[in-house]
């Protein structure tokens, strides 16, 4: 599966009613794969290939990760802890993909 199938099969399980009233920037540096940015801004998504420079957290992982993230078959928590997983900004953010994303 590319970075591009995953992303947009996280947009496609997007939460409206997790966003409402946030205005987010997540960044995913796919360190063997393209970069994409997720704009969650008061109940919507937008996709962005490449780096934002506005982001409020960047995610660096490789692709394999990612997928299993996304698929459930990965923790995102044991991913970070493994090394798997770097979170740059405010990390706490993170924790809200789960919400805003779920598997």
């Amino acid at each position: 599966m590319s970075v591009a199938d995953i992303i947009q099969t996280m947009h496609s399980k997007f939460n409206a009613g997790a966003a409402a009233g946030l205005d987010l920037v997540f960044q995913f540096n796919i360190e063997d794969g393209e970069n994409y940015a997720l704009i969650v801004k008061d109940g919507t998504c937008a996709v962005e290939q490449g780096d934002n420079p506005n982001a409020n957290v960047t995610l660096i992982l490789d692709t394999e990760t990612l997928e299993g993230i996304t698929s459930g078959t990965t923790d995102g928590m044991q991913a970070f802890m493994a090394g798997k997983l770097r979170a740059e900004g405010d990390m706490m953010l993170a924790m809200k993909l789960s919400e805003l994303f779920p598997v």
